[in-house]
């Protein structure tokens, strides 16, 4: 998948500046596509050009005029043939995960430590996803939100991302148990060598 495509999706929510396509990203987009605004913005001037988004000047008093983009009829005919296109198998690449790997020949404790790091993380992640979720039933109940609502895709990707945050803590939860109860089996035997080492000899 291309930024372009996730920038088309995010356009369908309505007009849109560039800041707030950032924040889009950063809040209900982050849980399956990452972009800086950098490359947020760069994109938008290639879909522009390309006639796929539209742009509209709006002039602001004691700030920088600003523009808003919005999707065409080529931009939203370029995103439904998107969708009928197979995606690619998804690539995982994640540094923490060779770190577990070579855990046993490295610094564990660095290892626990970043562990833990990576479940605050997922938990934050979680409480950010809850309040968007919160913000998006407006007081319904989730069967009438997807029986009612005009769009349930944003709510969908929603759920995959609080899934997968879920799944990280689960999976953390159990790393941290077996990485504790690994030290504290070895430290024991530690004890009990220079034990036995100390015991004097009769």
């Amino acid at each position: 998948m291309s930024l372009k495509h996730a920038v088309l999706a995010a356009l369908l929510e309505g007009e849109a500046s560039g800041y707030d396509l950032a924040k889009i990203f950063d809040v209900s987009v982050a849980n399956f596509w990452a972009a800086t605004p950098q490359q947020l913005y760069r994109e938008l001037d290639r879909l522009d050009e390309a006639g796929l988004i539209t742009a509209r000047v709006v002039e602001q008093e004691r700030r920088p005029n600003k523009r808003m983009f919005s999707l065409t009829e080529p931009g939203l005919r370029d995103l439904a043939a998107y969708t009928s296109t197979p995606p690619r198998p998804s690539a995982v690449r994640d540094e923490l995960m060779v770190q577990v790997q070579a855990c046993d020949e490295g610094d564990t404790a660095a290892v626990r430590g970043f562990v833990a790091r990576r479940m605050e993380t997922a938990r934050a992640k979680l409480a950010r996803y809850d309040r968007l979720r919160e913000r998006m039933l407006d007081g319904r109940d989730e069967d009438s939100y997807l029986a009612e609502a005009e769009r349930i895709g944003p709510y969908l990707t929603l759920m995959r991302g609080r899934f997968f945050e879920e799944e990280n803590l689960r999976w953390g939860e159990r790393a941290l148990a077996v990485l504790d109860r690994r030290a504290a089996a070895r430290s024991g035997a530690t004890q009990a060598a220079e034990g036995v080492e100390a015991a004097p000899r009769g």
